[in-house]
């Protein structure tokens, strides 16, 4: 890249750009759209990769949890698609902090900065989600996202990415974010406890490597397919128990002679996963929920109590959990990159989109790619 564009605001960026856009459900289209500006304290992002995220197969298929204009996303020209990567290539008002020029990945949330949650840090769950006159962004749920070739974040949203780390790599950081996000909030203190992973999906997978990573003692995934649970052994699961099999519960119990765990990260969103949890669980254990079923579950709330066991639900990778992902991927202490399975150029998303949904050869992690 010619020095200059490191040393001056101006990049070789088009007037218009490629997007794919929401149609009706499961509806999605290539068109042109204007290449965004952007304004003080953002940036604009050429998107080099974007991963595919479950939540991006609901966005398409029932519109939850994205919101547009205070209701369902179809039909509003909407972009989505939210754990990209790319360079920086413009600069708005007032930015110093990046450059030209530089590799960067980012989170999904910018909140307003000035509800009483943003202030707490806790901007997945700002109060004005969906005002974007009040500053909210929510890059590929509320604005618009990552599946086009240009994107602008705001400058809290976004992690500078090391020279030796890939494209594909680089987005695996927010799904990892989440996963430590999990870990902070249900207190954080997690060397020499055990964990249980429910789930052995993207977050379940990466939740096992940031455990480990974290020092936890004993690892334990559960899930229902082999191979996926192998590759949570390689990621750093003690014990892996496949559900199909042999009762999970049980397993845990055997497993830590009968004391349970400290806490579960709930990733599968099992109608059941709650309720086994809370037996997995010792008592005043936690138990994070980072998955969520399609339909309300019943739960035995009684167990709980008695129990004095405590819940927590997760939105995204708040707390700035991205940051604290990336550091432990940059040292190398968990190999993100076992759980990217396939890449596809931009203009064959819905093929893409169609391996995620349906698995085919085993995909775990489908990632974009403007140029393959």
């Amino acid at each position: 890249m010619p020095e200059q564009h490191f040393l001056t605001n101006e990049f070789v960026v088009p007037e218009r750009m490629k997007a794919w856009v929401l149609g009706g459900p499961d509806e999605i289209y290539l068109v042109e759209k204007p290449v965004p500006e952007p304004n003080i304290a953002e940036v604009l992002v050429r998107i080099d990769a974007v991963a595919i995220c479950a939540t991006d197969l609901e966005i398409l298929r029932h519109g939850v949890p994205a919101m547009v204009e205070g209701g369902l996303p179809f039909h509003k020209n909407l972009t989505i698609g939210h754990e990209y990567m790319g360079t920086v290539v413009k600069l708005g008002t007032a930015v110093d902090e990046y450059r030209i020029g530089d590799r960067v990945t980012v989170e999904v949330h910018a909140g307003c900065g000035r509800c009483a949650r943003c202030r707490q840090g806790m901007y997945t769950s700002c109060l004005n989600y969906g005002d974007a006159a009040k500053g909210h962004r929510a890059n590929g749920f509320t604005t618009d996202g990552g599946f086009a070739e240009y994107a602008v974040n705001h400058i809290n949203t976004l992690v500078h990415v090391p020279d030796d780390m890939t494209d594909e790599e680089a987005t695996l950081v927010v799904t990892a974010g989440t996963s430590m996000y999990g870990l902070d909030v249900l207190g954080g203190l997690i060397a020499g406890e055990g964990v249980v992973v429910t789930g052995p999906g993207p977050i379940g997978l990466l939740g096992v490597a940031v455990a480990k990573a974290l020092g936890a003692d004993p690892v334990i995934l559960t899930g229902t397919r082999d191979r996926r649970l192998e590759l949570g052994k390689e990621l750093g699961a003690d014990h892996v128990v496949n559900a199909r099999r042999e009762d999970a519960v049980a397993a845990v119990r055997r497993i830590t002679n009968g004391r349970g765990v400290h806490f579960v990260v709930e990733c599968s969103g099992a109608p059941e996963a709650l309720n086994q949890a809370a037996q997995m669980v010792n008592r005043g254990g936690r138990i994070c929920l980072a998955a969520f079923p399609q339909h309300p579950v019943p739960v035995d709330l009684a167990a709980l109590a008695r129990n004095n066991i405590y819940v927590f639900g997760i939105r995204g990778e708040g707390q700035s959990a991205t940051h604290r992902a990336m550091a432990l991927m940059k040292q190398r202490r968990f190999d993100a990159r076992l759980i990217h399975t396939h890449t596809f150029p931009l203009d064959e998303l819905p093929t893409a989109l169609k391996y995620a949904r349906e698995r085919i050869d085993d995909a775990i992690k489908v990632v974009v790619k403007a140029k393959c």
